[in-house]
């Protein structure tokens, strides 16, 4: 069915409450790959995965907007099969860093933009993440979905450009992570339960060989690089990030993020060097 942007651009939808606590950002840095390769004892790791000492990933400002995703299937003029759905963009910005260990939350989303890209539709959605108490904003997330065979509405063809091309030169710092073979498995636990990252028969359908890792856990995994080598594990610095998702990552891929740093501004890429690809572009991230 087609897009009708007139119905659907602007539109808000339904506040959504939630919360986070120890175990969802302990079991969150787990499934980014938080101490793979590592020691079990290293400060590194247990400051993101032991409660006595716990901080939170500031890229776990990517998974409190999830739980208010699924409003997007109510929005008037925005009817389309899921599995024809993929998470193209992603920017997240933590307002005021560090988050607090746990929280009560109400997330709120809208259409910002709806793009006619021929082949499909893009769509960006703006939520903002309150405390649940005080209305203090904490997270902001802007989601951009590519909906494939749902273009030709005749709407406007340009979007925003996502990030910046990183400069032609080396990068300033290489960072590299093992995925797991389960990691998607696990990830999935944080509230993505997307068949497209768990069933075989699913992920055929959507036209790929086997079940994918979340968009969103390599985006988290750029963003670990980025602490590392740019934050010097302080959790305070890592402002925002922003990326275009340009291929999909197989768990047990390895994956490459280089970076350029520019005063407060890093650019990245990641890449799976395996297969030559490119699965995260145009990468944006601002150090505070």
């Amino acid at each position: 069915m087609p897009i009708d942007p007139k119905k659907a651009l602007g539109a808000k939808l339904e506040p959504v409450e939630s919360s986070w606590n120890d175990d969802k950002l302990i079991l969150y840095a787990l499934g980014v790959g938080v101490g793979v390769g590592q020691s079990q004892v290293d400060p590194k790791v247990l400051q993101y995965t032991y409660e006595n000492v716990l901080k939170p990933l500031p890229t776990y400002g990517v998974i409190p907007m999830f739980a208010a995703v699924g409003g997007l299937f109510n929005v008037p003029g925005l009817e389309f099969n899921p599995m024809m759905l993929l998470h193209g963009e992603q920017y997240t910005e933590i307002i005021e860093p560090p988050l607090p260990t746990e929280a009560q939350i109400v997330t709120e989303g809208q259409i910002s933009g709806i793009y006619d890209k021929g082949k499909g539709a893009l769509i960006t959605i703006d939520y903002i993440t309150k405390e649940k108490r005080t209305g203090k904003p904490l997270i902001k997330n802007v989601m951009g979905v590519f909906i494939r065979g749902e273009g030709g509405f005749g709407g406007d063809a340009k979007s925003p450009e996502v990030g910046n091309v990183p400069p032609d030169r080396q990068p300033d710092a290489v960072v590299e992570y093992k995925t797991l073979t389960q990691q998607a498995l696990i990830y999935r636990l944080s509230g993505d339960y997307n068949p497209l990252h768990a069933d075989p028969g699913y992920a055929q359908k959507a036209g790929f060989k086997m079940p994918i890792l979340h968009g969103r856990c390599t985006f988290s995994v750029a963003g670990h690089a980025l602490l590392k080598a740019c934050c010097g594990y302080d959790e305070r610095k890592l402002k925002s990030m922003e990326g275009r998702f340009s291929s999909p990552v197989y768990p047990g891929e390895t994956i490459r993020t280089e970076m350029w740093v520019d005063g407060a501004i890093v650019s990245f890429r990641s890449s799976v060097p395996a297969r030559g690809v490119t699965v995260l572009n145009n990468g944006r991230a601002e150090i505070a």
